[in-house]
């Protein structure tokens, strides 16, 4: 019998019938207690909420946007943002159940998403952008191939849709990997 681990992935778009699983997983992934399960915990950084279901939404709702979710054994994952910029796709809402990270699933959705845009779009290059006090996560990312750019762009502070900082310097940082 195959373990959990290794059962396959289901890969599908979002509907909005996936909004409260979808913003449970992507809750669970960054911030409060649970998340600390896992690596990618935000909850050093930011308290407060990472999304709501007005936002997620808006991802599976926008024109040229997708919410892609990942199931294993009819149970959500992993879920992505994957937007359409021109011969660009945006990566992002980046959510791996915390029990399961480290374990391979991560890479796995990414080599996925980035296979998925580039066939189904002509997406030469995925775009993301990270809060720079993540330097252990940037690293993750640059060993799948993204590289820094040096482009920052400020946090919402006082928009606590996205977050309340627990401190004054967060910004976010663009990373960039060109997809061949």
């Amino acid at each position: 019998m195959e373990s959990a681990a290794t059962d396959p992935l289901t890969y599908r778009d979002a509907t909005d019938a996936d909004v409260d699983e979808l913003v449970a997983l992507i809750e669970s992934a960054y911030r409060g207690d649970a998340s600390r399960a896992g690596w990618t915990t935000e909850a050093d950084l930011l308290d407060g909420q990472r999304t709501d279901p007005q936002g997620v939404l808006e991802v599976i709702r926008t024109p040229d946007s997708r919410l892609l979710t990942v199931e294993r054994d009819g149970r959500m994952v992993a879920c992505c943002q994957l937007e359409r910029r021109g011969e660009q796709a945006y990566f992002g809402m980046f959510a791996v159940s915390p029990a399961l990270q480290g374990g391979g699933l991560g890479r796995a959705v990414i080599e996925e998403a980035e296979r998925q845009v580039r066939e189904s779009w002509g997406a030469r290059e995925m775009h993301m952008t990270v809060i720079t006090a993540r330097e252990e996560l940037i690293a993750w990312y640059e060993r799948r191939g993204y590289r820094r750019t040096g482009r920052t762009s400020p946090f919402p502070y006082g928009d606590e849709r996205f977050g309340i900082p627990r401190r004054p310097d967060l910004r976010f940082e663009l990373l960039v990997k060109e997809l061949g």
